[in-house]
């Protein structure tokens, strides 16, 4: 497909400068975009790129002071990323989706429950007591099992697997290999016989998972050993993260790849942990806070505050320590000098 500049900046409401009839067939990143593309500078840091950039058309965040030139235009927004997120959209090539009603090969138990417009997959496994809302979609290979509840307007993508009891909320996606609901890790040692033996904790709990959240492929979420595991409304969660049993997130908690949670945490709302971040088991988070990626977290973290590092400890302290270490071989040959003085 293909659109004008004219036509993009009215689907964002941005203020067009430069010609309004130039065509734009696709998307490219900045440095790669060539004519008939259109790119993005959400910052600074990209202004200085546009001069040498093949793009046709960018968007531009209002604060960012840049000129179209010769035969390009550029669509000046409040926020370049959201303009952006809705031109990808408009772009986007339809999304693969199984035909409404349930395919052939799909075993479906007596029992469950199956919403309007409900597009499910081939050899999905869909267990007793199932409850799938309206028009929620079922890729190849996605199982449900008994008495798992499915919210309206989801997309579970091939290999999902939500356990018994676990609940999903509206709109939610997940992604491949994502499992909802497997047993949270608990163990204890029993020294009592005549070898020592690890026993195995039951987990009877559920995971409760809120509306309009997103889980990256191969993202776990234990169940809780009682009560639930619970990720409130609007959580995003990128590839490879892991919640132990009985976490509770709260609401537009964003977590990055590879993050590990211990079991028991609480996160506040709107809190941000980059990738590869670590949180020992019972931490609490408070709300709005930022983790930076690969920090060990092993205290609790107040309100609003920003941590890093390892272990980790406030971003400004953890800088201050860097500094310092830099400065330490200049400061060790010093020393040296003034024990030869001496």
């Amino acid at each position: 497909m293909s659109q004008t500049t004219q036509a993009i900046a009215e689907l964002v409401d941005g203020g067009l400068k430069g010609p309004g009839d130039i065509e734009v067939r696709s998307l490219a990143e900045i440095e790669l975009a060539g004519p008939g593309q259109l790119t993005f500078i959400g910052s600074e840091q990209y202004a200085h790129m546009w001069a040498e950039s093949g793009a046709s058309a960018a968007l531009v965040g209002s604060e960012i002071a840049v000129e179209p030139g010769d035969g390009r235009a550029l669509i000046v927004v409040d926020n370049a990323d959201l303009a952006m997120a809705k031109v990808l959209a408009a772009f986007a090539p339809p999304t693969p989706r199984p035909p409404k009603g349930v395919h052939p090969s799909a075993l479906v138990a007596e029992t469950a429950t199956i919403g309007e417009g409900c597009r499910i997959g081939p050899n999905c496994v869909i267990k007793p007591g199932v409850k799938v809302g309206a028009h929620t979609t079922l890729h190849t290979g996605v199982t449900l099992f008994d008495d798992a509840v499915i919210g309206e307007n989801c997309e579970l993508w091939s290999g999902a697997v939500v356990r018994d009891r676990c609940t999903v909320g509206d709109r939610c996606i997940l992604h491949p290999g994502v499992v909802i609901g497997a047993d949270g890790f608990g163990y204890r040692a029993d020294k009592s016989g005549p070898s020592p033996r690890l026993i195995k904790i039951p987990q009877i709990g559920v995971v409760r998972i809120g509306n309009d959240c997103e889980l990256g492929a191969n993202t776990c979420v234990d169940r809780a050993k009682f009560d639930a595991t619970v990720l409130g409304d609007h959580c995003k969660l990128d590839n490879l993260v892991q919640i132990g049993h009985n976490c509770r997130l709260g609401n537009m908690v964003v977590i990055s790849g590879c993050v590990g949670i211990g079991g028991s945490c609480t996160i506040g709302d709107g809190t941000l942990i980059g990738g590869k971040a670590m949180l020992k088991d019972h931490v609490h988070v408070g709300k709005g806070c930022s983790i930076a990626g690969g920090a060990a977290v092993i205290n609790d973290i107040p309100d609003g505050e920003a941590w890093g590092g390892y272990p980790a400890c406030q971003l400004k302290e953890k800088i201050r320590e860097e500094i310092a270490i830099k400065k330490l071989p200049d400061m060790m040959k010093q020393v040296r000098k003034v024990l030869r003085d001496l």
